[in-house]
């Protein structure tokens, strides 16, 4: 259900660096067979046959999911591992240039975003129509355990997307100025997120936060 509703949200918001993902839908799901059936399902026994068996694990649906874009989207961290064990390319883009890192990010399943920077996903990765990153797209959203775990993994701080906005920028425009927002930039900002950069308008975040009357952000932009 928190899938679902999150999924329904990205939709919604229309813009931004997340807007685009989609998740496997019923129908898709009810289409799946061999191993992207597995993957959704959690299924650990069957994925280690199929990979047993030789088939070709890099098979894709028709959005260009492979079955790890399908495991991650199910939080099915062991069968990520399997399927990066043998061999699927954790760092691969689905059709609308999503890797599981970014996948896990929206849904702000810190777990799987630290499981695949372990199998070989790279933080790094610029994703999603927006050329931007899982940094951006989790603090768009105020997932700031995905942000803390993104940190980590030596994610850019400072990337622009195409929209000419960093983390910083989108915890900002695209957040709400409450608690989750706040604690994602105040963790932007300790991590060593630079302030200074502005918006196409020439902006800085503690200019638009100002605009938008975010008292508690603001503390967090001015210190």
């Amino acid at each position: 259900m928190k899938r679902l509703l999150t999924a329904l949200f990205l939709v919604i918001a229309g813009s931004g660096s997340a807007s685009s993902q989609v998740a496997p839908s019923s129908t898709e799901i009810a289409a799946y067979t061999g191993v992207h059936a597995a993957a959704h399902k959690g299924d650990i026994d069957g994925v280690r046959r199929l990979i047993s068996s030789g088939i070709d694990l890099n098979a894709i649906d028709g959005r260009g999911r492979s079955a790890l874009h399908v495991a991650a989207f199910a939080s099915h961290d062991e069968i990520v591992t399997l399927l990066a064990g043998a061999g699927l390319d954790p760092n691969r883009l689905e059709n609308d240039k999503y890797d599981i890192i970014t996948i896990a990010a929206v849904a702000n399943d810190a777990g799987m975003v630290r499981t695949a920077v372990k199998v070989g996903g790279s933080a790094k990765n610029v994703t999603s129509i927006y050329d931007g990153t899982a940094l951006i797209a989790a603090a768009h959203l105020g997932n700031w355990e995905s942000v803390e775990a993104l940190i980590e993994a030596g994610a850019p701080l400072d990337h622009v997307n195409n929209l000419g906005w960093t983390a910083l920028i989108e915890a900002v425009v695209l957040g709400d100025g409450g608690p989750r927002h706040v604690k994602t930039a105040r963790l932007l900002v300790e991590a060593g997120a630079d302030r200074s950069i502005t918006d196409r308008s020439g902006r800085t975040p503690l200019q638009l936060a100002t605009e938008r009357g975010y008292s508690e952000m603001i503390k967090v932009l001015a210190r």
